[in-house]
Order: structure tokens, then C-alpha cells, then sequence
């Protein structure tokens, strides 16, 4: 990287790149399927590419997966080793399904254009003179994506920060971090199910209940 970057500078010309940022650690269960402007990709997604130069945003492996059949991108579920919690035989998706956290390393691509002042003029138009003319440099980096990763790192924060305060509410850390410790972690304790047919929330009629219930 350091050596494509001094070749950019060499050339007098600038460079572009992807970074990708990784967040670890983060609970299941955060976003929305639901409501459009909740869904956690699309809050990550907005977040980085709002970073200037920025042009293109993926969870996880998404243009790559776009090419593949779905039973080869696809996370099957599966028992962790001591059988007690939910699990996933891999991370294709990037810690996201659905709008929703997975408890999966969260991981965001984005992809930054080079810088456009470039020490070797281009073409433009005098506005003043109204007459085509080359640009003049004025000042430039010449690769800012080391950059642009602290930055989406931060922003990457923001917006996990954000929806586990929506996820826990309170007013102070120390209302969040008992409703933090008592969060669901796909275990299958947490997840208790009866084996009966349901509808509506309500439980399965039983022998007692009568036929129209």
C-alpha cells in the first residue's frame, strides 16, 4: 500500500482504495426488520458514505456474494460444541441479517475515490473568462483512505452506540448495563419454545379449551 501511494505521488496523481472496519462484540438483536429507516446495514451504510469521497458501501462480502448461488452464501444455524447455543457455520453476511445484528463480527467495506486536486492539471472551463482552461493546484493529499478508515471507524461507533441505546433505553450507564448483561446472547435458554403450534401470540388450544378459542 505504502509503495502504490509514493508510485501516486512519483506520477504526481492521487489514489483511491478500500477499508473495511470491523466491529467486534456486538450483541444480537440490534435494528429493525421492520421500520426502513432502523435497519442496521442501512444506518452503517448511510454513516460511512456520508464520509466524503466515498462512493460505495458493503456489509460484508455483498458484491462478492451478488455473483454466488444462495446455498453458498447463506449462514446455516447449527449448536456450538457444548450444545447450549445457537450458532452459525460461518460470517458471510457480515453480522447483519434481516436489519438485525447477528452477534457475528460486524464487518463494512467502503470503497473511496481518489482525491480529485491532482498535481498534473486537468481539464475544466474558466468561468470567468468562459473559455475551456486546465485546473490549477491549489493543495491536495494524495491518498487519504488511511484516513478515511479512523473516520468510519468513528462513525461505525456512532451508530452502533445509537442502536443499543435504543435496544437497552435509560438514562445513564448504570440502568444500561444490567439490561446489557441481560440481553439475549442465542442461547437456548434464552430462546424457550413449547413444540406446539401458536398463532397471534397466543398458545396452541389445549384439551380444556374449547374449539373456537
Amino acid at each position: 500500500m505504502r509503495a502504490a501511494i509514493q508510485a501516486a505521488i512519483t506520477a504526481r496523481d492521487t489514489l483511491g482504495g478500500a477499508f473495511e472496519v470491523v466491529a467486534l462484540g456486538v450483541p444480537p438483536g440490534l435494528g429493525s426488520h421492520v421500520h426502513w429507516d432502523r435497519r442496521l446495514g442501512g444506518r452503517l451504510a448511510g454513516a460511512v458514505a456520508s464520509i466524503p469521497a466515498v462512493k460505495g458501501v458493503a456489509i460484508g462480502a455483498a458484491f462478492d456474494n451478488a455473483r454466488r448461488f444462495g446455498t453458498e452464501v447463506h449462514d446455516p444455524f447449527d449448536l456450538d460444541a457444548d450444545g447450549d447455543r445457537v450458532a452459525r457455520r460461518g460470517n458471510r453476511g457480515g453480522g447483519i441479517e434481516g436489519g438485525i445484528s447477528t452477534g457475528a463480527p460486524i464487518v463494512v467495506r467502503a470503497a473511496m475515490k481518489p482525491i480529485a486536486t491532482t498535481l498534473t492539471p486537468l481539464p475544466s472551463v474558466d468561468l470567468a473568462a468562459g473559455r475551456p482552461a486546465e485546473t490549477r493546484y491549489e493543495r491536495s493529499d494524495f491518498c487519504a483512505v488511511p484516513r478515511a478508515a479512523v473516520v468510519a471507524e468513528a462513525m461505525v461507533a456512532f451508530v452502533l452506540a445509537d442502536a443499543l441505546v435504543e435496544k437497552l433505553g435509560g438514562d445513564s450507564l448504570a440502568e444500561m448495563r444490567p439490561r446489557f448483561a441481560a440481553l439475549r446472547q442465542a442461547r437456548l435458554g434464552d430462546l424457550p419454545m413449547d413444540d406446539r403450534p401458536w398463532r397471534f401470540g397466543y398458545p396452541a388450544p389445549g384439551p380444556a379449551d374449547s374449539a373456537g378459542r
